[in-house]
């Protein structure tokens, strides 16, 4: 190889990391409309790699792979101000779950995946009904 030749261009070997897939989260989370965004940005997103067992347990889920994203709170249609919390409401949205689903779809950007799972989840938290998920997300067009 001569030293005239250009290097090579980044090339991605490996899955997104914790931090990008968070990163993609909050791009989504960014892009909703007004007074759904207001209160979006009061959730938490966190993203692990899998559930643990304490949350598969309590959802009756064996397989963590079946998982790609958990609300943790109490939705806005049932808090009451009389409510003392018990802390922040959180979506987790689970890494490897995620890039399983990926890969088994295969025609999706894996960032349109993220923002898919995290409406489905913002719609526990809003509780949401079909056409106000729809509304949104249109994933299946």
């Amino acid at each position: 190889m001569t030293d005239s030749l250009p290097a090579p261009g980044p090339t991605r070997a490996l899955p997104p990391t914790l931090e990008e897939i968070e990163e993609m989260a909050l791009v989504a989370r960014d892009t909703l409309p007004g007074e759904i965004l207001k209160h979006a940005r009061k959730v938490s997103i966190r993203v692990e790699d899998l559930a643990d067992d304490q949350m598969l347990a309590y959802l009756n889920i064996d397989d963590p792979f079946e998982l790609t994203g958990l609300y943790d709170g109490i939705p806005l249609t049932e808090k009451s101000v009389m409510d003392q919390p018990m802390g922040p409401d959180v979506i987790w949205l689970f890494r490897r779950a995620i890039l399983d689903e990926w890969v088994a779809r295969g025609t999706e950007e894996i960032g349109t995946l993220v923002a898919h799972v995290l409406v489905h989840e913002f719609a526990h938290h809003f509780g949401w009904s079909d056409g106000d998920i729809a509304s949104i997300d249109r994933w299946w067009e």
